[in-house]
């Protein structure tokens, strides 16, 4: 699976970006991480086949993931951004996971190259 991330950029606090993710050979679950400098990579959203999300409680209420109608693109539409935000976003690809690991990178097999979001105050 290739996955290719693209949408990130500079925005104002309280401004939105739509980060996208185009996965070829096939369709998968897929997610949103990211990781800001010095941190770990965390978990920030995700979907599966069958359409159900999840998203991280930091992100909950400002972030939506969604599929296109072929799902083999993912888009992350983020509202009412702010510094805390700012980060490298990665979407990657499952083919299986559980309620019990679809927020952790060990359950995802292939990443995207990773988008820039910068949040300025």
């Amino acid at each position: 699976v290739q996955l290719q991330a693209s949408g990130g950029g500079l925005v104002q606090a309280g401004g939105s970006l739509t980060l996208s993710c185009s996965a070829s050979g096939g369709s998968f679950h897929m997610g949103w991480f990211r990781q800001a400098l010095g941190q770990e990579r965390e978990f920030v959203a995700a979907i599966a086949w069958n359409g159900e999300s999840y998203y991280a409680d930091s992100v909950k209420g400002r972030f939506t993931i969604a599929r296109d109608g072929a799902k083999r693109t993912v888009h992350l539409i983020m509202r009412s951004l702010n510094p805390g935000d700012t980060a490298v976003y990665y979407c990657a690809a499952a083919s299986f996971w559980s309620d019990s690991n679809y927020d952790t990178p060990t359950a995802y097999t292939d990443w995207g190259q990773g988008t820039q979001v910068t949040v300025s105050s």
